[in-house]
């Protein structure tokens, strides 16, 4: 008989360093009285994911959706852009603050990024750039919609809010488009309690990011622009900083967790994995999304979702509903049937997976999973030989 967990097993849980090591840190910002407005520890933490993502182009912010509203701003990006509707609601969001129009197109069915066929016949003279979305940390297809961006003049900025950590070709993912967004908030494989970070291709944008994430200040005396108040404090700032020394640490045990996964799940009748990626990425293991197909398993991925509640179990159905679904976005127009799209948002479950979850956790998560099927099956031919 298998039993529920005595304590519940979240989707994630946050790493936190030793509480010794970061009350060292706070020292610093103690002796220093310096909690804000490009304080010391922000400025080396900057210094540390420049070296890290091998670019001097990196602004940091307070969370990753003013992160990406304030990079749309920045770069001056109106009309339209094309997107997906599987992600965050903050994606879309943040054109949406930006008073730009989403144009929602479908996703392929492997790694549930933008399918660029379906890019390419959206654009209009109103497209301004694509916004494509690294789902789950997996890549998107960055040649193909580098080339379209290329022919006809688009800017291409992509949401690499799970892609912490994710390599191409031994090039980091934030080397790829005109801009990247990192969201460093406390549910990410990587984060600094809450945090944002844009990486971008044209060195002349920082100073432009610099003053609208701070009030658009130049000096003392001197406002140049309309800006906000995004910047990232020293406490954000030292998670993060202490984080990053680990980040090999948790990735790797994240691949472990994963393989237990794969290997238990893969040969379950009616749940589908994502495929292996290509041998030139480096993954980060951020998510373990499954596919649940009713008709194959037995069980319809919400009736998983909830039995998987009563173990004490807390998967989570991401990406669903669509965002072109919520209330607030069902007026603009989708001409596109999505018909990816929404297939995948109906059959999603997003498994546990973080550093803390032990191996034989997600092996007791698999038999769990194997069992409620096993259960199902058993209750339907009971069923059938009942009314034979």
């Amino acid at each position: 008989m298998i039993k529920a967990f005595d304590k519940p097993i979240y989707v994630t849980r946050p790493f936190l360093p030793p509480l010794e090591e970061f009350c060292n840190g706070l020292k610093e910002i103690w002796d220093n009285h310096w909690l804000t407005n490009d304080a010391p520890i922000v400025q080396r933490f900057c210094r540390q994911l420049s070296n890290y993502f091998e670019t001097d182009n990196v602004c940091l912010f307070n969370n990753g959706t003013l992160a990406l509203q304030i990079g749309l701003e920045g770069m001056g990006i109106a009309g339209e852009v094309i997107t997906t509707p599987f992600t965050f609601v903050a994606t879309t969001h943040a054109l949406f603050w930006n008073k730009i129009r989403p144009v929602f197109v479908d996703i392929e069915p492997d790694y549930y990024t933008l399918d660029p066929e379906k890019v390419e016949a959206a654009i209009t003279p109103w497209t301004t750039a694509i916004l494509p979305v690294h789902v789950f940390g997996h890549p998107c297809n960055v040649h193909a919609l580098a080339d379209i961006a290329r022919r006809y003049n688009l800017r291409l900025i992509y949401d690499a809010a799970h892609a912490f950590g994710v390599r191409i070709g031994n090039r980091s993912i934030a080397h790829f488009g005109n801009m990247s967004m990192f969201s460093f908030h406390a549910t990410k494989l990587y984060h600094s309690i809450e945090g944002g970070m844009l990486t971008f291709q044209d060195s002349g944008l920082k100073s432009i990011l610099d003053y609208l994430k701070n009030f658009g200040f130049k000096n003392e005396v001197e406002v140049v622009m309309p800006g906000t108040n995004a910047k990232m404090n020293e406490m954000q700032a030292l998670m993060g900083s202490m984080i990053l020394g680990y980040l090999d640490e948790l990735i790797e045990k994240r691949r472990k967790i994963t393989e237990i996964y794969r290997e238990r799940l893969s040969s379950i009748t009616g749940i589908k994995l994502v495929p292996s990626l290509p041998a030139d990425v480096e993954y980060n293991h951020a998510y373990m999304p499954i596919e649940v197909n009713e008709k194959e398993f037995g069980i319809s991925r919400d009736k998983l979702y909830e039995e998987l509640k009563k173990y004490n179990i807390y998967a989570r159905r991401y990406f669903y509903p669509l965002i072109c679904d919520f209330s607030c976005y069902r007026s603009v127009s989708v001409k596109d049937p999505l018909t990816v799209a929404r297939k995948v948002a109906s059959r999603i479950l997003i498994l546990p997976i973080y550093c803390d979850l032990s191996l034989n956790d997600a092996q007791q998560i698999c038999d769990i999973i194997i069992m409620l099927q096993a259960k199902e099956l058993g209750h339907q031919s009971s069923e059938f030989a009942a009314k034979v």
